[in-house]
């Protein structure tokens, strides 16, 4: 069995005011994605900016926390980890990694759930950071 995240350090990302919102709810387990109220679409990475349109007409909306994984690939070069796309329910991708878990069995395909892992390491912990890992059928 390769599950190893553990012991694997995740690095420490920049905490930007205009995030503060997303990080603060990442510590309490939600999951935030931006939604344009200009075009409608929903975006990830949040940003103050829509990505479709450019509008700053953005709010914060709280999503389910579930998706499909789109495409992934295993590092086995140190700590052996998978990075993966996730296809959110709301139907957006986003890159994270997939944990908890054998990462021999992970699949195109697969359903996950969020489950956020704190970044940095005891010395120096960082935020929350959304990974996912597969859904017990």
């Amino acid at each position: 069995m390769a599950t190893t995240y553990e012991t694997r350090k995740m690095a420490v990302p920049e905490v930007h005011p205009e995030h503060k919102e997303y990080w603060e709810a990442a510590a309490l387990g939600t999951l935030l994605i931006k939604q344009c109220d200009s075009c409608g679409e929903a975006h990830y990475y949040p940003r103050v900016l829509c990505p479709h349109c450019m509008s700053d007409n953005t709010k914060w909306n709280e999503a389910k926390g579930t998706g499909t994984i789109y495409t992934y690939s295993v590092m086995r070069k140190g700590t052996p980890y998978a990075i993966a796309f996730v296809e959110l329910d709301e139907g957006l991708r986003m890159m994270t990694n997939i944990v908890d878990c054998d990462l021999d069995t992970i699949h195109i395909g697969q359903k996950v759930k969020v489950a956020f892992k704190q970044s940095g390491d005891q010395d120096n912990p960082g935020p929350f950071v959304p990974c996912f890992t597969p859904i017990k059928e």
